[in-house]
């Protein structure tokens, strides 16, 4: 009798769960930041990479304030901190965005293996979330779900490996801040949605969807 409340209940647990709206939208305030100040101060590596360590200072700031999770904005960081390093060193600004190419690079790469050996990652971050740990695998359905599902993640990754490539390329500093804005928050999303559907639909009528693995074993 319950079935019918719980099969629609997978993708919006799934949006709900994996929705990092404020943490993707913090993550773009600094390179948009690098960007204007190597605008202003006339193309300063050194201004911008300033400009871009101060915003994401005052962002992680405020979600300590707020009592919020900052583990990610640490990450994010971490990346504005190399990214500027390395600009510095080489003396090219566009080179502010390499550590980004290269994190989607390795992303793509992770998350296709973990398919592959059947360990897929979304299976991995949505059980840790749930505290299920690895029972998930044990649910054919659920195995087959998350990994279908994960291909949608891997192509995220696919597409901003190209776009941020053949802008770094090419130089292209300005195209390279707008194009990192609107593949952070707007991509996700989209990702989420449509991996959230894939998954839905890769599970049979009558699953009781991601919360409730189906274990016949001990």
């Amino acid at each position: 009798m319950t079935t019918p409340s719980t099969e629609p209940q997978a993708p919006a647990s799934l949006r709900e769960l994996l929705g990092g709206r404020r943490g993707a939208l913090d993550a773009s305030f600094p390179p948009v930041a690098f960007v204007l100040g190597w605008l202003v101060s006339g193309r300063s590596i050194g201004w911008g990479t300033a400009a871009a360590l101060v915003v994401g200072a005052i962002a992680g700031g405020i979600r300590v304030v707020r009592g919020q999770r900052v583990t990610g904005m640490l990450a994010s960081l971490g990346a504005v901190a190399g990214g500027a390093l390395i600009a510095l060193y080489t003396g090219r600004a566009q080179d502010f965005f390499l550590v980004q190419l290269l994190l989607n690079v390795a992303s793509a790469l992770a998350w296709t293996v973990s398919i592959l050996i059947r360990w897929p990652l979304l299976g991995l971050v949505v059980g840790t979330i749930l505290g299920q740990k690895t029972r998930w695998r044990r649910d054919p359905a659920l195995l087959r779900a998350y990994s279908r599902a994960s291909w949608i993640w891997v192509g995220q990754y696919v597409l901003r490996m190209l776009v941020f490539g053949v802008l770094w390329l090419t130089g292209a500093v300005v195209a390279l801040g707008v194009a990192r804005v609107a593949l952070s928050w707007p991509l996700i999303a989209a990702v989420i949605a449509v991996s959230a559907y894939v998954f839905q639909r890769a599970l049979p009528e009558g699953h009781p969807g991601l919360r409730h693995p189906r274990v016949d074993m001990p």
